[in-house]
C-alpha cells in the first residue's frame, strides 16, 4: 500500500476506537454494561444487528462467492423474514417482560437450572470457536494479499477493537456498529462505482447482467432438484437452493436471532418491545437486499476480468509458495502459456470486429470457436496450479474465492480508497466481534458466574468482573485465531457450517419452553443431550462422504429432533423439581 492508504487506514480506525471509548461511557454496572441502561433506539437496534450479522467474512467472501459460484448464496437467507416474524411475536415480549441479561435465564425459570446451563454452554463453546474464525479470516487474507506477518494481523485485528469493547461494554458496540455501517456501505458503493467505471466503453449494466447470466452467475434461483437417468430427485447435498434456504434458512435464522445472545443483546437493548421488534422487522426487510448487492459486487468483477487480464491464481502468497517448491520450472512455464492466451483473449473481446465483441450479448452460437478454446485452455491451467497446491508435499491452500474481490482492490483502486477498503475489512469485524465478546461475557457472568459463585458483589464489583471476562474471551478468540488455517471452504461457508451444529439443538431447547408446556426441564436437557451428540455424528459422516446432506438441514434436524426427543422421555422421565 502506497503512503496515502496507510494514513487513512490509520486515521479510520483511530476515529473508530476513539468514538468507542468515547461513545462507551455508560453506569458502571451490569445494566449500563452489557444492556445500555435499555436505551438504544430502534435504528441503532437495526445497525446493531446488521453490524452483528455481517461480519469481515460476508464483505470478503461473499463477492468472491459470487464470482465462483454465482447468485444463488442470497437463497441461504430466504427465510429470515419470516424468522424474523416469529421472534417478534414469540421471543421479544418474554424477553422485555422478564428484563433478563441473557436469553439463557429464561430457560432456568421456564425448566431448571441445568438445562439453561446446557444451552449457555453450547453458546459459548460454538460462538468463542466461530469468533476465532471470524478473526482469523480477514487476517489470513490480508497476510497473504498484502504481505503482513500473519501473527501480528491476527493480534492487531483483534487487539485494537478489544481497547473499546472492554472500556466501554453494550453502548460502545452499538455507536461504534453505527458509524462502521456507514463506512462500510460507501467503502463497497465506492468499490463498485470504480468497477463499472474502469469497463470498455459501451459496457454497463445490462451488459454485465447479460454476461453473467450467459456464464452461470446470475443463478438466484435454484430448485436443488436435478434430473438423473430420467428422474427427477432433490439433491440433499446442494447447499444452496429455494428449498433449504426457505426451510432451513428459516430454522438458522430462528435460532441465530431468537437464541444467540450476540443477537439477543442487540435488541433487549431497546427501550421497548416495540422498539426491539421494529429494528428485528426492518432487518428482515433489508437483509435480502443487501445481500443481494454484495453478491452482485462479486458479478461485477466477474464481468471486469471479462474484459481484463485475470489473475492465474488470486490469492499470490500461493503461487509464490509454488515458486519455492518442485513446481517451481513447471509454475514458470504454465505462467508464461496462461498470459499468452489472458492476451489473446482479451484482444478476441476487445475488438469490435471479433465475434466475441461485445462479449456480454452476443448469441453464443456466434462466439469464435477459437475464443471457446482459450477460454477451455485457460480454465485447465487454473485447475493444474489448484492441483499442485493440494500436493502434501506443498502444504497450500486451492481455495481462492476469498481472495477474489480484495485482490481486485488491491490491483485497480486508486490510492487512499484502497487503505479504505482495508479499512472496511477491520470495521467489518469488528462490528461483529465487538457484539460477540460482549454477549460472551454477559454470559459468563450472568449464567455461570453468578449461578454459581457464594461470593455476594457490588454492582461496581460485577461491573469490573465483566470487564476482565470480555478481555479474556477476546485473548481467547484471538488464540483461537492463531490455530485456524486452510479450512478447505469458502470462510462465510465455514462460519455457517459451524453455527448449524448446535443452532438447531438450541433452538430446539426455546420450542419446547415457548410452545410445549408441559414438558419439563430434564427430558428436554436429555433430548439436547442426545440430539446434538447425533448432528456431531452427522456432520462427521457428510464429511467422509458416507451421508448426503447439506449442513443448512442440520438446523432442521435439531430443532426438530430435541421437541420429538423431549416428548417421547416426557413420560419415561420424571419432572424434578423446580
Amino acid at each position: 500500500m502506497s503512503a496515502i492508504d496507510w494514513i487513512v487506514l490509520a486515521l479510520t480506525l483511530t476515529l473508530i476506537i476513539a468514538y468507542g471509548l468515547y461513545k462507551g461511557r455508560a453506569s458502571k454496572d451490569l445494566d449500563g454494561y452489557f444492556l445500555s441502561n435499555r436505551q438504544v433506539p430502534w435504528y441503532m437496534v437495526l445497525l446493531g444487528i446488521m453490524g452483528t450479522q455481517a461480519s469481515a467474512v460476508t464483505f470478503l467472501s461473499a463477492p468472491g462467492q459470487a464470482y465462483t459460484d454465482g447468485m444463488r448464496f442470497v437463497q441461504y437467507y430466504f427465510g429470515l423474514p419470516l424468522a424474523m416474524v416469529v421472534v417478534c411475536i414469540s421471543f421479544v415480549p418474554v424477553f422485555h417482560r422478564l428484563r433478563v441479561y441473557t436469553a439463557y435465564e429464561f430457560l432456568e425459570q421456564r425448566f431448571d437450572l441445568k438445562t439453561r446451563t446446557l444451552t449457555s454452554f453450547l453458546f459459548l463453546l460454538q460462538r468463542g470457536l466461530s469468533t476465532g474464525i471470524s478473526i482469523s479470516a480477514p487476517s489470513i487474507i490480508l497476510s497473504s494479499l498484502l504481505g503482513w506477518d500473519l501473527f501480528w494481523t491476527t493480534v492487531v485485528m483483534g487487539g485494537l477493537l478489544i481497547i473499546y469493547t472492554v472500556t466501554g461494554g453494550a453502548k460502545a458496540v452499538a455507536y461504534t456498529q453505527q458509524l462502521q455501517m456507514i463506512i462500510i456501505f460507501g467503502g463497497l458503493s465506492i468499490a463498485g462505482y470504480i468497477v463499472i467505471h474502469r469497463l470498455p466503453k459501451g459496457i454497463g449494466w445490462s451488459e454485465i447482467l447479460h454476461m453473467g447470466g450467459r456464464a452461470g452467475k446470475m443463478n438466484i434461483i435454484t430448485t436443488g432438484f436435478t434430473d438423473k437417468g430420467g428422474h427427477c430427485r432433490f439433491d440433499w447435498n446442494d447447499k444452496y437452493n429455494l428449498l433449504s434456504g426457505i426451510i432451513g434458512g428459516f430454522f438458522l435464522a430462528l435460532s441465530y436471532f431468537g437464541t444467540d445472545q450476540s443477537q439477543v443483546g442487540r435488541y433487549i437493548t431497546a427501550p421497548s418491545v416495540s422498539e426491539s421488534r421494529l429494528g428485528l422487522l426492518m432487518n428482515g426487510l433489508v437483509k435480502i437486499p443487501m445481500q443481494f448487492l454484495i453478491l452482485m459486487l462479486g458479478v461485477m468483477v466477474f464481468a471486469f476480468y471479462g474484459f481484463n487480464k485475470e489473475p492465474l491464481f488470486f490469492n499470490q502468497s500461493q503461487l509464490k509458495l509454488l515458486e519455492h517448491s518442485k513446481y517451481a520450472d513447471s509454475l514458470a512455464t504454465l505462467s508464461a502459456r496462461y498470459d499468452a492466451v489472458e492476451a489473446q483473449r482479451i484482444v478476441a473481446v476487445r475488438s469490435p470486429d471479433s465475434a466475441g465483441w461485445p462479449y456480454a450479448i452476443v448469441d453464443p452460437a456466434l462466439i469464435d470457436s477459437r475464443l471457446q478454446s482459450i477460454t477451455r485452455e485457460k480454465a485447465q491451467y487454473k485447475a493444474t496450479v489448484r492441483r499442485w497446491l493440494d500436493d502434501k508435499a506443498v502444504g497450500g491452500d486451492s481455495n481462492d474465492t476469498n481472495y477474489i474481490f480484495l485482490r481486485f482492490v488491491t490491483d485497480y483502486l486508486p490510492k487512499g480508497l484502497v487503505g479504505l477498503l482495508i479499512a472496511v475489512i477491520f470495521l467489518a469485524a469488528w462490528g461483529s466481534i465487538s457484539a460477540t465478546l460482549n454477549s460472551l461475557a454477559s454470559c459468563t457472568i450472568c449464567d455461570f458466574h453468578r449461578r454459581f459463585s457464594t461470593r455476594t458483589l457490588t454492582g461496581r464489583q460485577e461491573y469490573r468482573l465483566s470487564q476482565l471476562y470480555t478481555l479474556l474471551w477476546g485473548i481467547f478468540c484471538v488464540a483461537v485465531a492463531q490455530l485456524v488455517y486452510g479450512l478447505g471452504n469458502s470462510l462465510i461457508e465455514a462460519v455457517n457450517v459451524l453455527g448449524s451444529l448446535f443452532y438447531g439443538v438450541i433452538l430446539g431447547v426455546f420450542l419446547v419452553a415457548f410452545y410445549r408446556r408441559r414438558v419439563p426441564g430434564t427430558p428436554v436437557f436429555v433430548a439436547a443431550l442426545i440430539t446434538e451428540t447425533g448432528v456431531i455424528v452427522l456432520n462427521v459422516l457428510e464429511k467422509k462422504g458416507m451421508v448426503s446432506l447439506s449442513f443448512l438441514w442440520f438446523n432442521l434436524i435439531g430443532a426438530v429432533g430435541v421437541v420429538v426427543l423431549s416428548e417421547l422421555l416426557r413420560p419415561l422421565l420424571r419432572p424434578q423439581k423446580q
